[in-house]
């Protein structure tokens, strides 16, 4: 009796002690979501249930270009990011040079940088009258580069901002990659290709995977990089969303947070999809 009554003091005390931090989850973000949810399906002008936000995004021109323009942009930021922070993985894995420890001791110093300071920064320099055209100039080339205001210097400014997040994750995983493993099939004939597509990539393809996720996520909703050097039309959906809420209209805002949420939840599922289907073949594999 005694043992049971001192369970209970111990419960009550774990759920007094969380309590706060479950009351200020639910209070900023389950009520927001939830709330925004069900204001994307209520007309703002009658209250009544409706499709029409939804029906809006998918079948009005314009819209649907924010959409389809946010997903190249995501889709293409993933891929560069992965090649570029794959290759900057593998060297700085297999590599002893001074060349490589130095690079494996900075390459992480722009994620302490704020954002806002390095797309400033990048504008000074590649802006058509930067330093880039400067140094061009006194070489007597008027050379512009053409990386503001458009596509290509959000691709740009992306890819920056995410390869030394996807290197870190893909360093880690390599890490754990022995490298007797490596030597012994090499030892046995294996070529360099062979070793990488069979042994390092299907080791290391769980965690490239939680990078293109996060990569993929955070390009969904991005806002601070579209909005400094981005185009006016189409409109990548975190600045659309921006718009829309600037404009008053908030049931079509929280449709497109929906629509954000969604793309990012596709993205998760794919990565525990492939989780579990990795758990699945370990756990059939002879033991």
């Amino acid at each position: 009796m005694g043992q049971a009554k001192e369970t209970w003091k111990k419960t009550l005390l774990i759920v007094a002690m969380l309590a706060p931090a479950l009351l200020i989850t639910i209070g900023i973000v389950i009520y927001p979501i939830i709330n925004t949810v069900i204001n994307s399906f209520v007309d703002a002008e009658t209250g009544a249930p409706t499709l029409r936000y939804y029906t809006y995004l998918f079948t009005d021109e314009l819209a649907r270009d924010h959409i389809v323009y946010t997903l190249w942009i995501a889709v293409l930021t993933v891929a560069i990011s992965m090649i570029l922070a794959y290759l900057l993985a593998l060297y700085l894995r297999f590599s002893d040079t001074k060349i490589s420890k130095t690079i494996g001791t900075l390459y992480l110093l722009p994620r302490f940088i704020p954002n806002l300071v390095t797309i400033y920064a990048v504008m000074t320099i590649v802006r058509d009258s930067g330093l880039i055209n400067r140094i061009f100039m006194a070489f007597g080339v008027n050379f512009k580069p053409g990386l503001l205001f458009n596509s290509k210097g959000v691709i740009m400014m992306n890819v920056i901002f995410n390869i030394p997040f996807a290197t870190m994750i893909i360093v880690a995983a390599l890490s754990g990659i022995s490298e007797s493993i490596v030597e012994s099939a090499r030892d046995v004939g294996a070529s360099r290709f062979r070793v990488f597509f069979q042994m390092i990539l299907p080791l290391s393809f769980k965690d490239v995977m939680i990078a293109m996720v996060f990569i993929f996520m955070s390009n969904i909703s991005s806002f601070t990089t579209p909005y400094l050097i981005g185009r006016n039309h189409p409109l990548l959906l975190g600045v659309y969303l921006r718009k829309t809420f600037a404009n008053r209209e908030y049931n079509l805002a929280a449709a497109i947070s929906v629509v954000i949420f969604l793309f990012s939840a596709v993205s998760a599922f794919v990565y525990l999809y492939t989780n579990l289907k990795e758990k699945d073949w370990e756990s059939r594999a002879p033991q």
